[in-house]
């Protein structure tokens, strides 16, 4: 039997893997929605934020000892990691464990990915794993990992590089993979102008998702070579990447759906347009990420709320919800919701009408506004009367418009500065 059918084999490589999330990225391409707080720690789909994407996927695919590196306004983010990741078992050696930049190395802070993992290399020997699992933080997909720490053990690679299928045009902004017929890498190029397909392809690249499986001695030993090269970004893309496919096994491991083969969902949600698509792709019939898949649940913390409400049954002033996700304790009082997704605790008051948007938790939306193709952020008191996506001259006077039109409402935007440093 092909070692990588056995669930026992499976099961093993997991238990004996650390998972390192990078989670301090500050997602500048967001705009406001990371004024406040980084990129993982950005809410999504209704209930969830980024990172219990990642995340839910460790737990899913049996690995559970985890960190989680951060840096860049945490706040957020270690709270929810507290509030809501603190039902494993220390005793049983499993752990979600905060790796906050504290110049443990360095008098620096995190330098790049690969010098985030360098500053924690004591904590890393003490946990003694055999392999170690390299993750971002930010994107948004369903992955069992145990599939792709076997094929980096069958392979023998010194490292595997979680890859993606995607079109020469879209690949551009990647890095991409060139790899032989059995899958060993042979190149890599961040961002190239003309990306190489693999071989059997003509119109599609490689390229990486940022996930990297290697053996733990391997690691250190290319991490402390990388730390002693002072010309170097201390990045896995940028320098160790590159640096090592000359001499080492570099084996790419494509991310594909294990019933079908075809390519797999992940989302960069990277850019307000990116983030306002995402989500609403969440609201159709069947979207192409099932939340509702009970065999690979997303875990998350959420906050003990009423159900979702919706009051009054008026001509003219009916609280309904078409083509929408609501979450719980929303308040629907007389207003209409159209193909919206709506996060925890917003209240929509009577006469307004709500299309095509995403609103964040804890919005407040008064009486008689109307608001279309907008992302609106966690806190936000919407005022009486006021109009959102019908005209863009004027929203960009007030907000943020994206190239494709998406209206991006922060708290600060409206006056009302709920951050403000004193």
């Amino acid at each position: 039997m092909n070692q990588t059918c056995n669930p026992r084999f499976v099961s093993r490589l997991t238990r004996n893997t650390l998972a390192l999330i990078l989670a301090g990225g500050r997602g500048s391409r967001l705009k406001q929605l990371t004024q406040w707080r980084s990129k993982p720690a950005v809410p999504f789909g209704g209930k969830f934020r980024i990172i219990d994407f990642p995340l839910s996927n460790c737990i899913n695919s049996g690995i559970r000892r985890i960190g989680i590196l951060t840096q860049y306004k945490a706040h957020s983010l270690i709270l929810h990691i507290q509030r809501g990741w603190g039902f494993l078992r220390g005793e049983f050696g499993e752990f979600v464990e905060l790796l906050p930049a504290q110049q443990r190395v360095e008098d620096s802070w995190y330098q790049g990915t690969a010098d985030a993992i360098y500053q924690n290399i004591d904590i890393l020997r003490s946990h003694n794993p055999d392999y170690i699992l390299i993750l971002a933080g930010d994107h948004i997909y369903k992955m069992d990992y145990g599939t792709m720490i076997a094929h980096h053990v069958e392979a023998g690679a010194d490292m595997t590089v979680g890859c993606l299928e995607v079109d020469l045009d879209t690949a551009k902004a990647f890095g991409v993979m060139s790899v032989d017929d059995k899958g060993r890498v042979l190149e890599f190029a961040e961002k190239p102008e003309h990306p190489k397909p693999p071989p059997g392809s003509t119109d599609t690249a490689l390229v990486s998702m940022g996930i990297y499986v290697f053996s733990k001695d391997f690691l250190f030993e290319q991490l402390i070579k990388d730390a002693d090269t002072p010309a170097s970004t201390h990045d896995f893309g940028k320098d160790i990447i590159p640096n090592i496919i000359k001499n080492y096994r570099v084996v790419a491991h494509l991310f594909r759906e294990n019933e079908t083969g075809e390519q797999a969902y992940w989302r960069d949600v990277g850019t307000v347009d990116a983030f306002w698509k995402t989500n609403q792709e969440l609201i159709g019939v069947t979207p192409e990420l099932n939340l509702y898949d009970s065999s690979w649940p997303i875990w998350t913390y959420q906050e003990q709320l009423p159900p979702a409400k919706f009051i009054f049954d008026d001509d003219g002033r009916r609280g309904m919800a078409v083509d929408s996700m609501i979450s719980g304790g929303c308040i629907i009082s007389g207003a209409t919701i159209r193909h919206t997704l709506i996060f925890s605790n917003v209240r929509v008051n009577s006469y307004s009408k709500i299309e095509d948007s995403v609103l964040l938790p804890n919005v407040v939306i008064e009486r008689h506004c109307h608001i279309k193709k907008a992302v609106i952020d966690e806190g936000c008191i919407v005022p009486e009367g006021t109009i959102i996506g019908e005209d863009p001259a004027a929203d960009a006077q007030r907000f943020h418009v994206t190239e494709n039109g998406v209206v991006l409402v922060s708290p600060d935007m409206l006056g009302q500065e709920i951050h403000r440093v004193r």
